[in-house]
């Protein structure tokens, strides 16, 4: 059976390193890279600079779940009666 997990090799802030994420997660990372006109490295060097605590693995599927939490928020209060 194959791993829902991808290991990537990924160069940040010049270091290259390994990242295991679900195939998702990288299709997210490429929607917001590709939105905010940057390189995957640079959203993941980003990323990486601005995590509190945890593993970069974990950084990155939390920041992109709140990047589309954010925006379903964002359009649920559009379509909201009064807005």
């Amino acid at each position: 059976m194959k791993s829902p997990v991808v290991k990537r090799s990924i160069v940040v802030a010049g270091h290259k390193t390994s990242v295991s994420l679900e195939e998702a997660f990288w299709n997210g990372m490429k929607e917001i890279s590709g939105l905010r006109d940057m390189t995957l490295s640079e959203l993941v060097g980003e990323i990486d600079s601005n995590r509190q605590q945890g593993n970069l693995s974990s950084a990155i599927r939390l920041f992109v779940l709140d990047y589309f939490r954010s925006r379903a928020t964002d359009s649920g209060s559009e379509n909201s009666p009064g807005a």
